[in-house]
């Protein structure tokens, strides 16, 4: 996940509990993660110690400085005293994280326990609280004249903190009044917020009834790569209908933070629904648009040819939407145990660089993974760096599959970025979400072509070609699909409320479009939109997954054809966090996203990929 993000999922009721054992021997003992790291737990006193210090630090620093920022600039110490103000900011910010983070990864353990649903809503408010006393400070920044500020920066202690004043300074033309700014930031807690976490409750205590019995959304997502046809249609169909008896609950959530986003945008000034997006990530419009109308352009060669050859493997013209990701017939799928998976992302990850493996290693002997599947889980997988003070930690719902194996590689890859930008400190260490797919993408890779090199059956090196391709196509070509759904419903809903059938037509639309005519999107598909988190917890997110597969890609070939200090170039990038702009740490490896190319090539491996298998 960027900057302290988590994704949200849970796992099954009792089905999986009462499996529990035989599936621990399948795989193996899994990790469950220790967040004493952080506090003791719920009940640990240094929780309200440290949220009754954040509340007198954040009314200490408006006392200390609100009004005075422009004087303070004028001073002829300017850059010595404005460094110590950031610092003294960054260090609140740093344990607003602490405890921020703590909560977040309490609840995604468990996200119906009555007990961690209250705190992480408590510490919520608290934080939100405290925070309005710090909102004056970025604004006032703002305020101070250009010349003035850049001279204060010529001392190295404010210097230090350019990048960070550069960021702030981009929202300038966006930011409202000091006290519309306060509404905005108190009221999140009753609007975006509360309807992130309606959403959250409401996909965790969602079941299916898959062949009599009941699971949750993760398991039963699961099985739409299970060998059997039959089990992956029952699993379809109880989707489909467990989600249309919920759809208006998640129309509703759709159409009010749709038009909560409206109106902050329209409010800033933002010319276009997704321009808020593209300045947190750092990223011209243009070159998102370019991405996205090369993948587009791009869908007859990937996704249509893609699935009309699995279709063909299948003895049919058309696959129904449930096979999309269906292993291939008569290749056996074996369960990978937890030690194997462990050891296949290491041995990968020291073959490019024993320090990337070192540090992931960390990861695996202090306990900062949880891998069970578990009743309230969070479902998927996430990094969350935490803070610099601390280290990341890594969720995953393990099932043994080979695609957990490459889970695990992706994951711990944000872990590997996320330690390593640690040291750039609080505000600058977070990487924008151009670049932070990054790692993680890279990590993949690097385990995929491992395992490859290493297969010599050819059955087994197409279906892991297969896998790969498909992991790569919803990647890039879902998650574009995602991102022009995601511009269809924000514009649409400028014109008035959505119904839960528009919103279907609409998803409908942009899926067959990305999917072509070899899926067949039968009856129940149309509100298989209503799980997908990041259109209500991150908008326009996506497109960031499709940006860092492609430059992957691109990357990945200058990797192999570079001579020596490829790795030490590579971690470098990553060591960077936020403090540069992704165009700069492109530079030393001779690629530029402003160049159509750029995006070409990081989409023709993909095609390269489609036809080898094409030739087995």
């Amino acid at each position: 996940m960027p900057a302290r993000k988590a994704t949200r999922k849970r796992a099954a009721e009792r089905p999986i509990v009462r499996n529990a054992p035989a599936r621990r021997r399948a795989f193996g003992s899994l990790p469950e993660w220790n967040l004493a790291d952080l506090y003791a737990g719920l009940h640990d006193p240094a929780i309200k110690r440290d949220l009754d210090r954040v509340d007198a630090e954040c009314i200490a620093f408006e006392e200390a400085y609100r009004g005075k920022l422009a004087e303070v600039a004028r001073s002829s110490s300017a850059g010595a005293v404005l460094a110590g103000v950031v610092r003294r900011y960054e260090a609140i910010d740093d344990l607003m994280g602490r405890l921020g983070s703590y909560a977040g990864l309490v609840h995604a353990g468990d996200t119906v326990d009555a007990a961690r649903t209250k705190f992480y809503g408590d510490v919520q408010e608290r934080l939100t609280a405290a925070s309005t006393h710090l909102l004056f400070f970025t604004l006032e920044l703002n305020r101070i004249d250009d010349a003035l500020l850049e001279a204060a920066m010529a001392d190295p202690a404010l210097g230090h903190y350019r990048p960070w004043l550069e960021d702030v300074r981009r929202y300038k033309p966006y930011q409202l009044e000091d006290r519309v700014e306060q509404l905005f930031h108190e009221k999140s807690v009753t609007a975006y917020s509360a309807w992130n976490r309606l959403f959250d409750q409401t996909i965790a205590k969602l079941r299916f009834k898959v062949a009599g019995k009941t699971f949750a959304i993760e398991p039963t997502l699961s099985l739409l790569q299970d060998r059997s046809g039959a089990k992956r249609k029952a699993a379809a169909q109880a989707l489909a209908h467990t989600f249309a008896q919920n759809v208006q609950a998640f129309a509703l959530i759709t159409n009010t933070l749709a038009k909560d986003k409206e109106i902050s945008d329209r409010w800033r000034g933002f010319a276009d629904i997704a321009d808020a997006r593209h300045l947190d990530n750092r990223v011209e419009r243009e070159v998102v648009d370019a991405l996205v109308a090369a993948v587009r352009d791009a869908y007859p060669r990937l996704s249509h040819r893609y699935y009309a050859l699995k279709a063909k493997w299948f003895g049919k013209k058309r696959l129904p939407y449930w096979d999309r990701n269906a292993p291939l017939p008569q290749v056996p799928m074996r369960n990978v145990s937890w030690v194997e998976a462990k050891d296949t992302v290491l041995t990968a990850y020291g073959a490019f660089s024993p320090k990337m493996a070192a540090i992931a290693k960390t990861f695996f002997a202090k306990n900062w993974i949880d891998a069970p599947v578990r009743p309230g889980k969070a479902p998927g997988a996430f990094a969350h760096p935490t803070v610099p003070s601390a280290h990341p930690y890594v969720l995953l719902n393990y099932q043994g599959k080979p695609r957990d194996v490459m889970t695990l590689a992706h994951e711990l890859g944000h872990g590997v970025h996320q330690v390593l930008a640690a040291p750039n400190g609080a505000l600058m260490a977070p990487t924008p979400l151009t670049l932070a797919e990054t790692a993680s993408v890279f990590g993949e890779m690097l385990t995929f072509k491992k395992l490859l090199a290493a297969t010599c059956d050819n059955k087994q090196r197409k279906a892991m070609l297969a896998a790969k391709v498909e992991d790569m196509i919803n990647t890039v070509v879902r998650q574009i699909a995602f991102y022009t759904f995601e511009r269809a419903v924000h514009t649409e809903r400028k014109n008035g409320e959505l119904t839960a059938e528009k919103i279907g037509e609409l998803w409908m639309s942009v899926q067959g479009e990305s999917l072509g005519p070899a899926i067949e999107l039968k009856p129940g598909y149309e509100s298989f939109w209503t799980y997908i988190p990041h259109f209500i917890h991150s908008p326009f997110y996506v497109y960031a997954y499709a940006f860092g597969d492609c430059l992957v890609n691109s990357l990945y070939a200058v990797y192999e054809g570079a001579a020596e200090g490829f790795a030490e170039r590579y971690l470098a990038m990553l060591s960077a966090g936020g403090t540069k702009h992704y165009s700069e740490l492109l530079k030393p490896f001779g690629l530029d996203a402003h160049d159509p190319k750029f995006w070409q090539d990081g989409l023709s491996v993909i095609e390269r990929m489609i036809e080898e298998l094409e030739g087995l």
